[in-house]
């Protein structure tokens, strides 16, 4: 149940004191009968509420896949650096924040979202949900390493990484590969190469857990999820 003011507010059709407005003048109606108070309680999941005939349905969460580019960081703000959620201009909701974290010169997928839940989901080390970096690789990347990625590496944390799935797209004095690994530690992909005596030269996100990053989607541009991947994230909320 929620406050009909504040349900039209968070759908985005104006302030407290202008969706009153609109109250006021008649223009709101839930379930067909005209409504004359602010404070009058709505079902989000049974009540129909209408504006001058127009239904609004109510949305809690909203999902966004974002493809970050270079020079922004992860956070919702900071006093420095452009931030992720300088990008979203067309958000609802105003309590949006990234799903984890890229470093400010990684670029690619970023989850934008304001459902906690599935945060903490995606995020939690015992899900192993699995993420895929594409890199370039100062340095030959090979089948060693593809063994040594599969092991676990020392990167001097108190243990060793997960297991990593490394495979390599070309082999040479620049290396192109794609890393998948279900931990998200601190600079991960780069110190894993370091550990080895390589170097990061460029880093993308190109999937985490069911989400794919579009080869249609620029850098720097973001687009609301379809539904089949809203119900793909759905079954991590839930635990399936």
């Amino acid at each position: 149940m929620i406050r009909l003011d504040k349900f039209l507010s968070e759908m985005g059709l104006g302030t407290r004191s202008e969706v009153k407005k609109l109250i006021k003048t008649g223009q709101i109606a839930i379930n067909g009968t005209v409504a004359v108070k602010p404070e009058t309680k709505v079902d989000t999941d049974a009540d129909e509420v209408s504006v001058n005939g127009r239904i609004v349905k109510y949305q809690r969460y909203e999902y966004y896949l974002f493809n970050k580019p270079s020079g922004c960081v992860s956070a919702t703000s900071d006093n420095v650096h452009d931030t992720v959620m300088d990008y979203i201009t067309d958000a609802v909701h105003d309590d949006l924040f990234p799903v984890g974290r890229l470093d400010i010169d990684t670029e690619g997928l970023l989850l934008i979202t304001n459902d906690g839940v599935l945060s903490h989901e995606l995020l939690s080390p015992s899900k192993h949900v699995a993420k895929t970096y594409y890199a370039r690789i100062d340095g030959e990347v090979t089948w060693d390493d593809i063994i040594r990625f599969k092991e676990g590496i020392d990167i001097g944390d108190e243990r060793p990484t997960k297991p990593a799935e490394l495979v390599i797209k070309k082999s040479g004095s620049v290396s192109e590969i794609e890393l998948t690994i279900t931990e998200g530690k601190f600079h991960q992909v780069k110190r894993m190469f370091e550990a080895l005596g390589k170097r990061v030269i460029y880093l993308k996100r190109i999937s985490m857990g069911p989400l794919k990053l579009p080869d249609d989607l620029k850098t720097g541009t973001y687009r609301a999820l379809t539904q089949a991947e809203t119900d793909m994230l759905m079954q991590i909320k839930s635990g399936k």
